[in-house]
């Protein structure tokens, strides 16, 4: 973790490296300093943090602390504020703003290690005061649900949080369903590092935060905005513009609807030529996914002899359900979206890759599935 370091901007940068993922009380302190300062304007200090490179280009976001702040201001008039767990590596925007949030609040953060286990979390969890507040990326929910199903402590724990913040990538129904019938109060949140992490929770924006769609595009402006990318003056002009009006939006290059609660559809830069159609691979994934077996299955693109290209279901483990799926797949995929959509087949892998935010490493698959 470097502080001042020296660079050709108007910021004080702090930079967060890979060797503070679990020096977490460091971070923190690093953090609440920043937060301290009284700049002369929002621009100075600022914090670097990397995306997770889920679409295989990871960028160096400059987040001014003002940015961060408004952000978990912003939550805690939403959600309230209270005491809360840190699952996520505190280095990338959605565990640091676990961080800035305890700060805000004037608590101390439960760290727990980077093998996230529920035990772990239950222990961290039994720690603290209420109000308690986690955020988590959908894998981890998924485990939390498995293990209150065996063991009512477990759910007992989790019903006791005010809310637990899901983002990353979208949840599955089945999994908001699950929390609903154990009492759990699931805030699903969408942002991005650009945003200071989440900014729209459960489809309605954070107080003074702004969306448009501008050609199908997802738009976002407000207080909660980062500065650019760090040494890449032309990725930010197309990333952050400015209208007539003089106002910043940042595009997301997710596409949506909005019309007072957001719906995201996918991304633009996710779609397939098949057969001379265009098939976007967000739209099949989430049919897929309402396959029983099939809700945490990743759809990624693969060359097609006949078709130019077609997409292919990615499971991780085994077991025959799985492989009968993949009739029932297709007709769904078919009956909502069209025939050229259609899923090839189902590959298995022993591990699903995942990057250290908890997404899914669709590069990695892809080129694993090229290699099969």
């Amino acid at each position: 973790m470097q502080d001042d370091t020296p660079q050709p901007t108007p910021w004080r940068l702090i930079r967060l490296s890979s060797s503070c993922n679990r020096d977490a009380q460091a971070l923190v302190e690093t953090v609440r300093d920043a937060l301290a300062e009284v700049p002369g304007s929002d621009l100075e200090p600022a914090v670097i943090v990397e995306t997770s490179g889920s679409s295989g280009y990871p960028k160096s976001v400059v987040l001014p602390i003002g940015a961060l702040r408004a952000s978990a201001t912003a939550t805690a008039e939403r959600i309230g504020s209270g005491s809360w767990v840190l699952a996520l590596e505190p280095t990338y925007v959605a565990g640091l703003q676990v961080l800035v949030r305890s700060i805000l609040a004037g608590t101390d953060p439960a760290v727990i290690p980077a093998s996230f286990t529920p035990e772990q979390f239950f222990e961290a969890a039994a720690g603290l005061d209420a109000p308690r507040y986690t955020s988590l990326v959908p894998a981890q929910l998924t485990r939390l649900l498995d293990a209150a199903a065996r063991d009512p402590a477990v759910a007992d724990c989790l019903r006791g949080f005010e809310a637990i913040l899901v983002g990353g990538q979208a949840l599955p129904a089945a999994e908001l369903q699950r929390s609903a019938a154990l009492g759990i109060r699931i805030v699903r949140t969408y942002g991005s590092s650009e945003t200071s992490g989440g900014c729209v929770y459960d489809g309605v924006p954070l107080a003074g935060v702004s969306i448009r769609v501008e050609g199908g595009e997802v738009q976002i402006a407000g207080p909660v905005l980062a500065s650019g990318y760090l040494d890449d003056d032309e990725r930010t002009a197309k990333a952050f513009v400015t209208d007539a009006d003089g106002t910043r939006w940042y595009r997301t290059g997710d596409t949506g609807t909005f019309d007072g609660t957001l719906r995201v559809t996918g991304r633009r830069d996710n779609v397939i030529v098949s057969g001379g159609i265009n098939v976007s691979l967000d739209r099949v994934e989430r049919v897929v996914r309402t396959v029983p077996g099939l809700e945490a299955a990743v759809v990624v693109p693969v060359t097609d002899a006949r078709w130019g290209q077609a997409s292919v279901i990615v499971v991780e483990g085994s077991g025959a359900a799985v492989d009968d799926a993949l009739a029932e797949a297709r007709t769904r995929v078919e009956c909502e979206i069209g025939a050229p959509a259609r899923p090839r087949a189902i590959v298995r892998v022993e591990r699903m890759p995942l990057l250290p935010s908890g997404k899914p490493d669709r590069v990695r698959l892809r080129e694993q599935i090229t290699t099969l």
